[in-house]
């Protein structure tokens, strides 16, 4: 029997124990020309030396692939910037002394502290004009001054309170921003995670492709030597 010269390690074999270089898979073929440039798919290559290589490709994809998801949980791990903010402390902040005095003086206005404070003050001042200063009285019935104090009050409290109204306009349109900048960081945050998942399934299942062609390739050449003995 004539003695057949592997390629890659360059020693003599018999016929059953080598294969031809014509019927080996690409990616096998691609790797062992990396090593040996001179390979020639005319040519033959030991099955100690083929199984080796297949061995080291299968090692290679599952390698490939561990470093995908190691690269995908490293990227995903990323420290991102951060859009949510407290509104109503990023807002307090850009206000000015009148704005601020405004807004409180809105707020005492809505309470019931005020209202109280209010009907007193009314109650003690009809009193003493009343009752007390009966002689002297400075605002006597029907209380003129009294009446020209509460329009100055209504006066004033009612831009004081509009403006209290516009700043909170504000405070809500600046919300509604946020709202839409935080949605929209999140879609396209999403729709990146979808896109490396398909990149990362679509070669995932190339590469199990592979491995399942070199499992059914190892399956023939076993079932063919079994022949080949009976």
């Amino acid at each position: 029997m004539n003695a057949i010269k592997c390629q890659v390690c360059r020693k003599n074999f018999t016929m059953d124990e080598v294969m031809k270089a014509e019927l080996l898979e690409e990616p096998i073929v691609q790797m062992i020309r990396e090593k040996h440039p001179e390979w020639s798919s005319e040519g033959f290559i030991c099955l100690a030396d083929l199984y080796l290589f297949r061995a080291r490709y299968v090692a290679e994809i599952l390698k490939k692939s561990s470093q995908e998801i190691y690269d995908l949980e490293k990227e995903m791990g990323k420290e991102e910037q951060v859009l949510s903010v407290n509104i109503n402390k990023e807002f307090d902040s850009r206000l000015t002394l009148g704005e601020r005095l405004a807004d409180g003086l809105a707020k005492f206005g809505g309470s019931w502290l005020f209202i109280g404070s209010f009907m007193a003050m009314m109650v003690i001042w009809m009193g003493i004009n009343s009752f007390v200063l009966i002689e002297k009285a400075f605002d006597p019935f029907p209380f003129i001054l009294l009446n020209l104090a509460l329009s100055c009050l209504a006066a004033l409290q009612a831009p004081v309170i509009m403006m209290s109204q516009n700043r909170q306009e504000a405070k809500d349109r600046l919300r509604s921003e946020l709202d839409y900048e935080i949605n929209l960081k999140a879609e396209v945050e999403i729709r990146k995670l979808h896109e490396r998942m398909d990149h990362l399934l679509m070669h995932q299942w190339q590469r199990l492709m592979d491995i399942q062609q070199l499992q059914v390739h190892l399956m023939e050449e076993i079932s063919q030597r079994s022949i080949k003995k009976q």
